[in-house]
């Protein structure tokens, strides 16, 4: 039994090493090409006084591309909007943002109103914690006309600066890679292999006003994994490239903010009765089990071929963090923590499946929302 046990998780690591070997062959940073179509840089931004003057200079240091950059004030009641009007670019604009009508989340309300601003051909969309390298708007427009896509995203390179957020921010990466089929997501046009990231996400103008922009996702907290599906259900091609080289983000400043961050993200994500189980088997046997396997197996509780497919279980699982963690620049630290990162996800998730007082309700920045419980 101990051995069958073993040789499940065995086969369980070997679905995200297979596949990350795959995607890592396909997933590349787009190369910056020169382009007279301008790029409308998008920044909502609530009370992030901390952030945005930052995030702004590095938008407006752009290269390659013709950019301007609108900042979506959404009723900050910091010194995000004093912060911004002080920079004083003839390239930037301060929008503020209207008050949030029933029905629409935050974020997609202040996208969808700085949509409704921008001039430019292409729209790019960053959160107001990303940092972008000089060469992101060229890229990724360059992209976008090489590929005919009407939706390019990417991840930026993740910042973590504490534990928590080692613990918590490289499973966004893991997943992705790790369980994600790439090759087909860009072969086939079917919806369901389409996904996008909306820290970062570059739109044809055209093709976004035709599938009604953020409007169409307005009740959801994921725009980004969202809008990709619908882009393609309209037939519209989507692409997800490598954004370590482009951008940077620091996403949470310490475990407690990262907790409630994928806490509320999981509203939407694994945390429904039929997904989180199969998840769970799947995270756990493959990353989890193998790790009191391989400890049962060095006080001598399994039999010899038992122990070894545990240690190969877990040998190829840390292989696979470690191969993607060299992909997307995250910090080395990050791979020892692998069996812990698993084990804190797979908590948040059931955290937030199983306490139905928080299932019923996601909060961020002041606002909460009401979403499926199950």
């Amino acid at each position: 039994m101990l051995t069958v046990l073993a040789l499940l998780c065995l086969l369980a690591a070997l679905l995200p090493a297979g596949l990350a070997m795959a995607n890592l062959l396909v997933l590349r940073s787009p190369e910056p090409e020169p382009g007279d179509d301008l790029v409308s840089i998008l920044i909502p931004a609530r009370n992030e006084a901390g952030n945005i003057a930052g995030t702004v200079r590095a938008a407006l240091a752009s290269t390659g591309v013709p950019v301007e950059v609108i900042v979506g004030d959404d009723h900050s009641t910091d010194d995000t909007a004093a912060i911004v009007t002080g920079l004083g670019d003839p390239r930037l604009r301060l929008a503020p943002v209207p008050d949030l009508p029933e029905g629409w989340t935050g974020k997609n309300h202040a996208c969808a109103h700085l949509a409704s601003q921008a001039r430019g051909r292409r729209l790019l969309f960053i959160d107001a914690d990303v940092t972008l390298e000089p060469q992101a708007a060229a890229a990724l427009s360059a992209h976008a006309r090489a590929t005919g896509a009407a939706l390019v995203s990417a991840v930026p390179r993740q910042r973590m600066d504490t534990l928590g957020e080692r613990l918590t921010v490289p499973m966004i990466n893991f997943l992705l890679v790790g369980y994600l089929p790439m090759p087909l997501m860009r072969r086939l046009p079917n919806p369901s292999l389409a996904t996008a990231c909306g820290q970062l996400v570059l739109f044809d103008r055209d093709a976004y006003a035709a599938t009604g922009g953020h409007g169409a996702v307005r009740a959801f907290l994921h725009d980004g994994v969202r809008l990709a599906p619908i882009f393609r259900r309209a037939g519209y091609h989507t692409d997800l490239v490598a954004g370590a080289r482009i951008a940077t983000c620091r996403m949470y400043d310490g475990f407690p903010a990262a907790w409630a961050g994928f806490s509320k993200n999981a509203h939407e994500g694994l945390a429904t009765a039929r997904a989180l189980p199969l998840w769970t088997a799947l995270l756990g046997l493959g990353h989890l089990l193998p790790v009191l396997l391989v400890l049962a197996g060095l006080f001598g509780l399994l039999p010899p071929e038992a122990a070894w497919l545990a240690a190969l279980a877990l040998a190829l699982s840390l292989a696979t963090r470690a191969a993607i963690t060299v992909a997307t620049r995250e910090p080395a630290a990050t791979i020892l923590l692998h069996p812990a990162s698993i084990a804190v996800a797979l908590a948040i998730q059931w955290n937030v499946l199983l306490r139905r007082e928080r299932a019923g309700a996601a909060t961020w920045k002041g606002r909460s929302y009401p979403v499926g419980g199950a």
